[in-house]
């Protein structure tokens, strides 16, 4: 028998395994939101975007183990095409998801958001994303892009190493803050600082917009409790749960203990986020991550979907 026979066996063997071990996956993230009596899950931070950018993306995350001496191995769990990672999603149970897309450069977040249009015209089930950046024009193409029916934003100020309280995008804040329109905004300074990331930016932001929906990605890792602040502070500034609490971040830049309470009072303004399927662990690591801060079931359930589902009117 040849090598490359025994390759397309071992590649066969390797891939039953996979659809194997999702299968079982899938039907545990099910357990989980039906013990809690909820319909499914609502995911506000998952990454669809043009497959040669989300490449690029996975190449950035694929460097990171030699570029930090194997530090930081970040392998992606659900390297897949599209349309097997939005069928698993759907497996999984999750109701509405998102296409957080950003751009690292003036002239792309059109492109992204015209990308958006077809990849929201054709899975119903995503909210249908877009983003910005600070340039000449980004008001007229917020504008159409909400025209279109854009359901909610994705800002990263760390890739775009921008400023959030650029003037240039004040006009674009005050069109998302009029709409009610959610703006998911990685802001913190993890997994590596930038120029213009932490909380002093978005307090500039939001003294000129108190009623802008930002949704603090990551609830704003490391700066956990300065972002704690701002949403005590702003009743329309929410918090995502993405990779938070989880063993991988735990490692890194823990959630501080003594903040738990703060968390639970703010049970209705904190929305599940995983940052599927660029994670280096199983989808559920993030569900049990959540269930293990002990914070209840009825804070679960408002996490898990409730929040989102009133926010998105789902």
């Amino acid at each position: 028998m040849s090598r490359a026979r025994f390759d397309r066996e071992d590649q066969d063997v390797d891939a039953e395994a996979v659809e194997a071990t999702e299968a079982t996956e899938a039907l545990e993230v099910q357990a989980f939101w039906r013990r809690l009596g909820l319909p499914g899950l609502i995911d506000v931070h998952t990454h669809f975007m043009p497959e040669r950018v989300l490449r690029k993306v996975w190449d950035y995350f694929d460097a990171l183990g030699p570029a930090t001496g194997g530090v930081l191995e970040w392998p992606i769990t659900y390297r897949k095409e599209e349309a097997q990672r939005v069928a698993l999603i759907r497996e999984f149970g999750v109701r509405a998801f998102t296409a957080m897309l950003y751009p690292h450069k003036p002239g792309m977040a059109e492109w992204l958001n015209g990308w958006a249009v077809e990849f929201a015209a054709r899975t119903p089930d995503c909210l249908h994303t877009s983003t910005l950046f600070p340039e000449p024009g980004v008001e007229d193409y917020v504008r159409q892009a909400l025209d279109a029916g854009a359901r909610v934003f994705k800002a990263h100020v760390q890739v775009g190493a921008y400023d959030p309280a650029d003037e240039l995008l004040d006009p674009a804040w005050g069109l998302l803050a009029e709409s009610g329109t959610p703006v998911v905004i990685h802001c913190g300074s993890g997994p590596a600082p930038g120029k213009h990331t932490g909380p002093e930016p978005i307090r500039r932001v939001l003294a000129r917009h108190p009623r802008l929906r930002l949704v603090i990605a990551h609830m704003g890792m490391p700066e956990y409790e300065d972002f704690l602040d701002l949403a005590e502070r702003y009743g329309e500034v929410r918090l995502d749960t993405t990779m938070s609490f989880t063993d991988f971040s735990e490692r890194l830049a823990p959630f501080p203990p003594a903040a738990l309470p703060r968390l639970a009072t703010l049970g209705d303004r904190v929305l599940l986020g995983t940052d599927f399927p660029n994670i280096p662990y199983p989808y559920l690591h993030q569900l049990h991550a959540l269930e293990r801060l002990d914070l209840g079931d009825d804070w679960l359930r408002a996490v898990c979907h409730d929040n989102g589902a009133r926010l998105f009117a789902r």
